[in-house]
């Protein structure tokens, strides 16, 4: 059993009415990486006047992935036609896929109904700079494997 994490083994993609892109290794993603943040809570607690508990389970599964690109990588040239594409009809908003895999341990997170949040981002200066493609998700799923 391996206990050793690498990017190497993250393979990602994108895939909308637009265009694909691969997101994972080898694709000029930034030291940062990728995250997926959920939206809200799961659940929401109250407590009576007698100290009983009562928990309410939300549906809600959406949530962020933001993927940090450098500037130098042609996915950003991708993921900016995409997104110049898809904003002109809302036909073609909130349609992209996104899955993230982690090979060695089998993890696996489906970001579906996914819509870009805004363009990145952009400076000019002494360093190159990263940019942050940022998408809302309607539902996230994951399945975390064992390393």
């Amino acid at each position: 059993m391996a206990n050793t994490y690498s990017f190497k083994d993250v393979a990602a993609s994108l895939a909308g009415p637009t265009g694909s892109a691969n997101l994972g290794f080898g694709a000029a993603i930034a030291e940062e990486g990728i995250s997926i943040d959920m939206t809200g809570d799961k659940n929401t607690m109250h407590i009576g006047a007698d100290g009983t508990p009562m928990h309410s389970l939300h549906a809600d599964k959406s949530g962020t992935v933001v993927i940090r690109v450098l500037k130098t990588s042609p996915i950003n040239s991708i993921l900016q036609t995409m997104y110049d594409n898809q904003q002109i009809s809302s036909t073609l908003w909130g349609q992209n896929l996104i899955i993230v895999r982690e090979n060695q341990s089998g993890d696996v997170t489906t970001a579906q109904f996914c819509a870009f949040k805004k363009k990145p981002n952009i400076k000019y200066a002494k360093e190159a700079d990263v940019l942050d493609w940022e998408f809302h998700a309607g539902t996230i799923d994951t399945v975390l494997g064992v390393y």
